[in-house]
């Protein structure tokens, strides 16, 4: 069984009517459900992860008043809760980075990315992929006033478009430097480990982009290639992509390259297709400046190609 589905079976079988009973009202103005930081959050738990933070539980989010007045107490109450369930002991409560019990649907949001909706788009653009991924990730499973749906609504699926179009560039721009420029020169340098650290760059920018060409947050970096099975566009780079990060131990730098070229075309063909580049050729650089001419808002078009 899945982590997420056991959070929600503990929740449906034992905190809710438990909590119910002894909170109705209160309880009638929280939402349940559990996000954040975690493999079962993103469906990929497995045996080696219920080494920590593996078993039964789940986050009661309140509004900023019902925590201030009963955030204690509910996370008394929380904490008396069964701690096994079948055959799982309950997730610990930690401090600060909170992953289970009872917080604030405000400050669960602030922890991750500074606010709850961002309010311009240079705020969007200053926060970075995974945070959001994180803070959206897992099930809500119910919300009787909204409120928390409400914000997990509005930072989905994706940026807005002229973050999303500001984040491609970038990407498209780093893919150009670390893997069709820089890659090339370390080797021919005989620097094995700058052209490693190239090609790191790469990867990660590769990524990056194909989750925004599916207008989907990337998660953290150590469940990128696992979560990337879900993608569709530019799905056709992964095995590319998993090849180059295969063999970048190898000194194979002709396989690794023709990998580069093959991801770089992959990328500007999605790029076409999504209608977001007018520029020729294989190299990455110009499609970045392709990307960029269609951002409508003046200040993000007139960022620097590579932030974001």
């Amino acid at each position: 069984m899945k982590g997420l589905e056991l959070c929600r079976l503990y929740y449906d079988e034992v905190g809710a009517p438990l909590l119910k009973a002894r909170y109705p009202e209160l309880m009638a103005r929280a939402a349940a459900g559990l996000s954040g930081q975690g493999s079962d959050c993103l469906g990929l738990d497995d045996e080696i992860s219920r080494d920590h933070d593996f078993g039964p539980g789940f986050i009661l989010w309140l509004t900023d008043s019902d925590f201030e007045k009963y955030g204690a107490e509910l996370q008394a109450a929380y904490d008396s809760l069964p701690r096994e369930f079948r055959g799982f002991e309950r997730k610990p409560t930690h401090t600060g980075a909170q992953r289970v019990g009872v917080m604030s649907t405000s400050s669960f949001y602030n922890y991750y990315i500074g606010c709850t909706v961002p309010d311009t788009l240079m705020k969007w653009v200053r926060i970075q992929e995974h945070f959001l991924a994180t803070c959206t990730s897992g099930e809500v499973f119910e919300d009787p006033l909204g409120e928390f749906t409400a914000i997990r609504s509005a930072l989905l699926p994706c940026y807005p478009e002229d973050v999303r179009l500001k984040k491609l560039a970038a990407r498209a721009a780093t893919m150009a430097q670390s893997g069709q420029y820089n890659y090339y020169r370390m080797m021919r340098r005989g620097d094995v480990f700058g052209a490693r650290l190239a090609l790191a760059e790469f990867l990660n920018s590769s990524l990056s982009m194909m989750y925004l060409l599916n207008f989907r947050y990337e998660p953290f970096y150590k469940w990128q290639f696992a979560a990337a099975g879900d993608l569709v566009a530019m799905s056709e780079a992964l095995p590319y992509l998993k090849d180059i990060a295969a063999g970048s131990t190898r000194r194979d730098d002709v396989s690794i390259a023709n990998d580069i070229e093959c991801v770089c075309a992959l990328a500007i063909k999605e790029l076409k297709l999504q209608g977001l580049t007018d520029a020729a050729g294989d190299y990455m650089e110009p499609h970045a400046y392709s990307i960029m001419a269609h951002i409508k808002d003046e200040t993000v078009r007139n960022l620097h190609v590579m932030e974001g």
